[in-house]
């Protein structure tokens, strides 16, 4: 079996269950873009956290949910994905969503940033909306 190159972290109490199917997800995810996986780190934390990573490296004194570095060559995938699993926890509570729905839908929404897709825009908020309701069903195909 061959290892992934999908990494799972945690700077808070925060575990991630089933890592391997997500992993195996984030995979598929991948491979529906066109696109090759070098390595990716999904690093889960709080939202001070994120808060220091957003004012230091993005120049923006607020919380968000996800921050995408993005170490790609070409359409090979290489990067860190920051989560704030506080911000995935209140925006699920929002959206009226369990938290591991909202969560899918903010580690899709990493990946569709390092496959190209943004979402400054109206239009690319519009697609990238499309783009992460598509992956997400993914995640409920067998495996």
């Amino acid at each position: 079996m061959k290892e992934s190159k999908i990494n799972f972290y945690s700077e808070n109490d925060f575990i991630l269950e089933a890592s391997d199917r997500y992993a195996k997800w984030i995979e598929q995810v991948i491979a529906s873009e066109n696109m090759k996986l070098e390595e990716i780190n999904y690093i889960f934390c709080d939202d001070e956290y994120m808060l220091k990573l957003n004012v230091e490296f993005l120049d923006h004194d607020t919380y968000t949910d996800i921050i995408t570095f993005n170490n790609n060559v070409g359409t090979i995938l290489e990067g860190d994905i920051f989560i704030s699993t506080e911000r995935v926890k209140d925006n699920a509570e929002t959206f009226g969503v369990i938290f591991e729905e909202e969560l899918r839908r903010v580690m899709s929404h990493g990946i569709l940033h390092l496959c190209g897709y943004n979402d400054k825009t109206e239009k690319d908020s519009l697609l990238m909306r499309d783009k992460e309701e598509e992956k997400m069903k993914l995640f409920h195909v067998e495996q």
